[in-house]
C-alpha cells in the first residue's frame, strides 16, 4: 500500500530537514550527556534522572522516525502565482469590519497559527484558493460566515 503524499512547501521541507539533522545530532548528543550522567549518580533503579533521560530519548527517537516518515512522503509545492492564492502564498485580506490579517497558505505539517502560517485544507485556507487580489470570498467558520476581501496575493 503506497502512502499518502504530503503537500508542502519548499521551505517547509527545509525547515522539517533541518529540524530532522538537529534532532539526529545535537538533541541526541544532548540527552547522552543526560544520560552517562544519570548513570554516573549510581542506582538506576531509583534513579529519576535516568528515567527521565530514556524518556526524552524515547520521545526523540519517536519524533525522528515521524519526520523522516513526512520528508519521505513529501510533494513539494512549486509556488507560483499564475493559478491564484496557492501554497506558499502570502495574503493580506480585509474582514467586514475593515480589520487586515495576513495569512501564509502551508501545508498541514508546516501550520503556525501564531505566524499566521495556515492550512490549505483549512475552512479559510480553502476559500481563499486559487482567488486573486480583487476577489471576495465567504468563509463558514463556527461563529458563523465571515467574508474577506483578498488586497495582496504574493510568493515570496
Amino acid at each position: 500500500m503506497t502512502k499518502a503524499r504530503i503537500p508542502m512547501t519548499r521551505r517547509g521541507y527545509e525547515k522539517l530537514r533541518e529540524t530532522l539533522e538537529y534532532l539526529k545530532t545535537t538533541r541526541r548528543e544532548q540527552i547522552s550527556e543526560y544520560m552517562g550522567s544519570a548513570i554516573a549518580d549510581g542506582d538506576l533503579r531509583e534513579s529519576a534522572a535516568y528515567d527521565e533521560a530514556r524518556m526524552q530519548q524515547s520521545e526523540n527517537e519517536a519524533r525522528i522516525l515521524e519526520l523522516e516518515d513526512q520528508l519521505e512522503r513529501a510533494q513539494i509545492i512549486e509556488e507560483d502565482a499564475s493559478g491564484g492564492i496557492g501554497l506558499g502564498a502570502k495574503v493580506r485580506v480585509r474582514d467586514e469590519k475593515g480589520n487586515e490579517r495576513q495569512f501564509e497558505l502551508v501545508g498541514t505539517y508546516e501550520v503556525d497559527v501564531l505566524r499566521g502560517k495556515i492550512s490549505d485544507a483549512s475552512p479559510i485556507g480553502q476559500a481563499l484558493s486559487g482567488k486573486r487580489a480583487g476577489e471576495t470570498v465567504t468563509v463558514p467558520l463556527p461563529k458563523g460566515p465571515a467574508t474577506f476581501e483578498v488586497l495582496e496575493v504574493k510568493y515570496e
